[in-house]
């Protein structure tokens, strides 16, 4: 397999969560590789930030401030994209998060569930990858060539203690990546195709406090991670960007409704 098959050379993508963790480095490795990547979210200076950083790069970036909540907004931001770089070929859809009341904690039970954060995290996770994708890839249809994806969790796969309502959302993206994959080829053809990326832990602003404590020492819930992740550590938010080509280039081109890990070997080890 040639490494043209890989090239991604002017592509135009979409990254919603475009200044978080994730989502940045995905965007950010898109550019490199010579795309022109759009990245979307809530707080514009956040996303001027990352902006003038892959300018300083020279990489090709624009940035979006959307709610992947709002279909107005969305839709504004597609026909921006649409008017400055005239076609859409991949969406990442790698906006989400949790809330604390979408969580049990160790000294609570299911009943202290907060139903308003549950709602919102479903909303995020799961209507906040949807509606995009309902949005964009109108544009993909139309040409009956595009690639999205989504992204997953090892929560799905193996449902995590305390986070309840993020592992529900992140189940629910996996059956939608499937259910979409099989009704983009059947409907606009083997062009358009649907996948996802599961990401194993990677550290972020909102797990950083249950993983290490104040001296940098892993928690008690880090240690079981860790020991059940066979190249005994976290991933690093870099290490999406292959896969994130991957499938976003012809050398998928025969690929659709695969849900990838990137866990180093958590899925693969029943811990013993």
């Amino acid at each position: 397999m040639g490494k043209e098959l890989f090239d991604i050379e002017d592509k135009i993508a979409i990254v919603t969560g475009g200044a978080g963790v994730l989502g940045s480095a995905i965007a950010h490795g898109l550019a490199k590789a010579g795309a022109k990547v759009a990245i979307l979210g809530r707080t514009m200076a956040n996303l001027e930030e990352k902006a003038e950083q892959f300018n300083a790069e020279g990489l090709s970036v624009m940035p979006l401030q959307v709610d992947v909540l709002d279909q107005n907004q969305l839709e504004d931001a597609r026909s921006t994209v649409l008017a400055e770089w005239g076609r859409i070929d991949a969406l990442f859809n790698v906006a989400g998060g949790n809330m604390a009341g979408a969580t049990i904690g160790p000294d609570q039970e299911f009943f202290d569930l907060s139903m308003d954060d549950f709602d919102r995290v479903l909303a995020l996770n799961l209507k906040g990858s949807v509606l995009p994708t309902y949005v964009f890839a109108k544009a993909m249809c139309t040409r009956k060539r595009g690639s999205i994806i989504n992204i997953s969790s090892m929560t799905a796969q193996q449902p995590f203690t305390r986070v309840v309502g993020y592992s529900a959302a992140k189940a629910a993206i996996d059956n939608f990546t499937k259910w979409l994959a099989v009704e983009m080829a059947t409907k606009y053809g083997e062009g358009v195709r649907v996948n996802a990326i599961a990401p194993g832990v990677f550290i972020g602003k909102q797990n950083q406090s249950l993983l290490f404590q104040e001296d940098n020492q892993l928690t008690a819930r880090g240690e079981t991670i860790i020991r059940n992740t066979p190249m005994q550590r976290f991933g690093e938010p870099e290490e999406l960007v292959g896969t994130a080509i991957w499938l976003a280039s012809d050398a998928s081109k025969f690929i659709t409704g695969i849900v990838v890990p990137i866990d180093g070997g958590f899925s693969a080890f029943s811990g013993v």
